[in-house]
């Protein structure tokens, strides 16, 4: 991979400054006060919040407390997508802080997966990093790793350690000097405005010709709603980690330097705010 490694850093210690508020109808001893977190946008809700959990738990009784559940504005919080996706969903528009409600009752179904521990958690995003290495080297890499290094991967992500991750995950990010890019792009295109959670499908990096696919020909091609017409006025946001990549960004390079740590470009589709 082309080494932008303050790219790589940039992205990896992005921080949203989050104050995480009780829900009102939780039964408390004494008032809880907010609770004031950076949280890191390539992590996940429920492996940073455990001290969100101990500070609220201190002032609740134990009968009260069942598990612990976020949401923004009244949306339920998947844990299971990355916190900076999440945030650049539902809230990039707002002023920071983001402002979460905590829950530890009346968990939604319907909404949300449950997490009951980190090794769920750990389950989840080993299982994106194989599908995404599905995609790009026909799984090749990841199964020639030993289970340490899926471990290491693991607990880069899980203690914050650029270093140790980057070790592993450079290896995924690699390709035969003979082609261009990955075999696909693994990305995930998400919307508030369908119900469909996200849209994925097979997109080479290199067209038929040998030429560079880019951001806008993904979007083209499988969002074109997402993309202005020349002559028409700009109605959406294209965001990647809370910045809008030019569209004529070459797709290749984008998933090796923007994609989170579990290899997929997550791109949020959102409304252009209105002043």
């Amino acid at each position: 991979m082309t080494d932008d490694k303050d790219v790589l850093r940039d992205v990896w210690f992005g921080r949203i400054p989050t104050c995480f508020t009780l829900y009102q109808d939780e039964i408390t001893e004494r008032e809880a006060e907010p609770y004031y977190l950076l949280l890191p946008r390539v992590s996940y809700l429920t492996l940073v919040t455990d001290k969100v959990k101990k500070h609220f738990q201190k002032v609740m009784r134990q009968e009260d407390i069942s598990e612990i559940w976020f949401d923004y504005e009244g949306t339920p919080l998947k844990w299971h997508y990355p916190i900076g996706l999440l945030f650049d969903l539902l809230a990039s528009s707002s002023a920071l802080p983001w402002n979460i409600t905590v829950h530890f009752k009346s968990f939604p179904e319907k909404d949300l997966l449950h997490c009951p521990s980190k090794d769920v958690i750990e389950a989840h995003f080993m299982s994106c990093v194989k599908e995404a290495d599905a995609l790009k080297h026909k799984s090749q890499v990841i199964n020639e790793m030993q289970k340490k290094d899926h471990k290491q991967l693991w607990m880069g992500l899980q203690n914050d350690r650029f270093d140790q991750f980057w070790a592993i995950n450079r290896k995924l990010m690699e390709y035969p000097a003979e082609e261009n890019g990955f075999r696909y792009i693994p990305f995930r295109i998400y919307q508030t405005t369908t119900e469909r959670p996200f849209i994925q499908k097979l997109f080479r990096p290199v067209s038929t010709d040998g030429q560079l696919h880019t951001l806008g020909d993904l979007l083209k091609e499988v969002c074109p709603s997402a993309v202005a017409p020349e002559d028409g006025e700009k109605k959406n946001q294209v965001m990647i980690h809370g910045i809008e990549p030019m569209l004529e960004t070459p797709l290749q390079w984008l998933s090796e330097h923007l994609s989170y740590p579990d290899n997929f470009l997550h791109i949020s589709i959102i409304p252009q705010p209105t002043d």
